[in-house]
């Protein structure tokens, strides 16, 4: 049995990548400097962790695999959305249905795709 450790992303500014998703997730920095090639975020009270490196190239296409986020205790989506988009985020795709079940794709500041999926009081509530 094995279980994710690290989810590695490759980006050309690996700290301010890592400030940008440390304001969205609200996970913290490890011992980083801004001219460091990896830098890593810490899950508080575990694993995963999320680990930043820098390369060369330049993202060309859709992202292999992305990032599913929902919002913790009651939040909704559409708040998680907006506030996203308030830090820097970009719209992508919204796959909202009128039933309210969905996602919203967005772009991180290096045009990552990322989910924005319902949290589980929504899910209750639709439920």
């Amino acid at each position: 049995m094995i279980e994710i450790y690290t989810t590695t992303i490759d980006c050309a500014q690996p700290y301010e990548l890592a400030q940008w998703w440390s304001a969205a997730l609200g996970w913290p920095l490890v011992d980083s400097e801004p001219e460091d090639d990896e830098v890593m975020l810490e899950r508080p009270g575990g694993v995963p962790h999320l680990l930043f490196i820098r390369v060369a190239e330049g993202k060309t296409v859709k992202n292999r695999v992305h990032l599913d986020v929902r919002p913790s205790g009651d939040g909704t989506r559409d708040q998680e959305v907006e506030r996203l988009l308030a830090l820097g985020a970009k719209p992508y795709e919204d796959h909202r249905t009128p039933d309210g079940a969905g996602w919203v794709t967005l772009l991180d500041p290096e045009g990552n795709e990322f989910c924005v999926c319902r949290g589980e009081a929504e899910r209750a509530a639709s439920a």
